[in-house]
């Protein structure tokens, strides 16, 4: 595997990364509408969306570090755009990243299966909730309910960024335009 990156390798993850940060912006709001039916649980459904662009770029990319540093960016984009979260979103986007980054490295960056890319969301929901357990005050909660909100968001990871990103990345492909990746010379 060439680790080296190239300058299309760089392009292609800014892209991705400036793109879903607008995405992580908008569904905010969509979160927020959830948690006002479900409560705390509200969030964790969808809670995969905000891992979805480390799965993607590591996917197209296939270089160590694709994960966090698309999620890291997406995050410092997102802060300049208006979250209202302000700085620690980064540390959060970190995370995140670190969490796909984690699992891609596992397999030593030579298998992007979708069972690989679906760890990689756990992989990001697991670090994400950790963080979050410590940084929003999940202790509060009872312990049913804490364990149900790792599960739901796990799956969420999953299957929103999981299944999901796999789709999107695909679909890219199937276009012409990700040609000179290595997921385009996988599929011929």
């Amino acid at each position: 595997m060439n680790n080296q990156w190239k300058l299309r390798d760089i392009i292609v993850l800014s892209s991705l990364s400036v793109v879903f940060a607008v995405i992580y912006l908008l569904f905010l709001q969509v979160g927020n509408v959830l948690v006002g039916f479900m409560g705390p649980m509200g969030y964790e459904i969808i809670f995969g969306i905000w891992f979805i662009v480390s799965i993607i770029a590591a996917y197209i990319i296939r270089k160590p570090g694709a994960a966090v540093i698309s999620e890291t960016v997406a995050g410092v984009v997102e802060v300049l755009i208006g979250n209202a979260v302000g700085p620690i979103l980064i540390v959060s986007a970190l995370i995140q990243g670190l969490g796909a980054e984690a699992v891609f490295a596992a397999s030593r960056y030579r298998s992007y299966s979708t069972k690989v890319l679906m760890a990689a969301g756990v992989g990001s929901a697991v670090f994400s909730f950790i963080w979050g357990y410590f940084r929003s005050g999940f202790g509060a909660y009872s312990l049913g309910l804490v364990i149900a909100m790792l599960v739901v968001r796990c799956i969420s990871g999953a299957l929103i960024s999981g299944l999901l990103g796999k789709w999107i990345a695909d679909a890219l492909a199937k276009t012409g335009v990700l040609r000179s990746f290595p997921i385009a010379k996988e599929r011929k």
